[in-house]
């Protein structure tokens, strides 16, 4: 039995000699450290042997265990150590380092101005509806006073599923639908998706709008030039001067085109503003008699004004982009910016 277990050490220490990786060790432990290895086999004949060689075998056989159990556990450290190393030479990977944060995403930069436009309005009493993009005749032209014959029809390049449905040119539909069913006084907003049949630098088929309205008794022009002017401080941050430019929708009167002081140069004149110094960056008006009608309030007594602003166009103007098919490619290194 002596002579078996110096046979039994060499070996291990042979074999321990030509591992080279974690496959390799695994076999030599269950060889020679296993429930059922030849150390093991050889420990079960210590019963066998003479009464006075067994305290000297089992200490010599305990000996050996803790001896290939040390070679073991040095050669295991010697192989992790190896493979850490090789695994970062080869793949320039270090496993000691912290893993890497996750990236997280951002608001898109329409969704972002979006947001901030609801905000300053709702700051300013306006209530937020939402309403259908695809859309009836009745309410997208009919009721706001524009009907089959107008030649307005023609500034919308409309998309038509049918006759009588569309995708809504604009959000002022929600202006008819709201007035339907409620009574004055009214301060509403309507952000949402829009349609229409353009595409350049400057249009896209579909885009986003903000329409507004108030109706009360006795509002007049003043208060509509008033809410304005506190939204385009509080929108660029900045107290910017406004111009009204008489102009025409057909569901207002009268009706004006808002400019602002160009944002790149103050007004002095650039290529941004064409050397105008302005900049325009909605429509608005008194809201037309003729529509009051249709939804059944009595000119007479209430008044009331709209508004209708592009938020791809606020967010041109605030973030200095030229343009607008930008915002729909996907390109991270652009919406990262924002």
């Amino acid at each position: 039995m002596e002579q078996e277990l110096v046979n039994l050490q060499n070996q291990a220490k042979e074999q321990l000699a030509t591992i080279e990786n974690d496959g390799q060790l695994e076999e030599f432990r269950i060889r020679f450290l296993g429930r059922k290895s030849q150390f093991s086999s050889i420990m079960k004949g210590l019963a066998e042997v003479a009464k006075e060689d067994k305290p000297r075998l089992g200490q010599m056989a305990n000996s050996i265990k803790k001896e290939i159990e040390a070679l073991y556990d040095t050669k295991r450290q010697e192989i992790s150590s190896n493979s850490s190393a090789s695994s970062a030479d080869n793949n320039g990977i270090d496993l000691t380092l912290p893993g890497r944060k996750p990236q997280t995403g951002k608001l898109h930069p329409v969704t972002q101005i979006m947001n901030e436009v609801c905000s300053i309005f709702e700051s300013l009493g306006f209530s937020v509806a939402e309403g259908p993009d695809v859309e009836h005749d009745h309410y997208n032209f009919e009721a706001l006073n524009i009907p089959a014959h107008h030649p307005a029809r023609d500034m919308h390049d409309t998309f038509y599923v049918s006759d009588s449905i569309l995708l809504r040119t604009h959000t002022s539909p929600m202006q008819a639908r709201i007035m339907e069913t409620r009574q004055p006084p009214l301060r509403v907003i309507a952000p949402g998706k829009v349609y229409r049949c353009d595409s350049d630098i400057t249009h896209t088929p579909m885009f986003h709008q903000v329409e507004g309205f108030l109706v009360d008794r006795d509002v007049s022009f003043a208060d509509l030039k008033g809410v304005l002017t506190i939204f385009t401080q509080k929108m660029f941050d900045r107290d910017l001067e406004l111009r009204f430019r008489p102009s025409f929708f057909p569901f207002t009167e009268p009706s004006a085109e808002v400019d602002i002081a160009c944002v790149m140069c103050g007004g002095s004149g650039c290529r941004v503003c064409k050397r105008t110094g302005w900049l325009e960056i909605l429509g608005s008006g008194m809201i037309d008699p003729e529509v009051f009608k249709m939804v059944g309030y009595d000119p007479e007594v209430y008044s009331g004004f709209a508004f209708g602003l592009g938020i791809e166009r606020i967010a041109m103007l605030k973030y200095g982009i030229d343009d607008i098919r930008l915002y729909y490619e996907n390109d991270l290194r652009f919406l990262s910016q924002f």
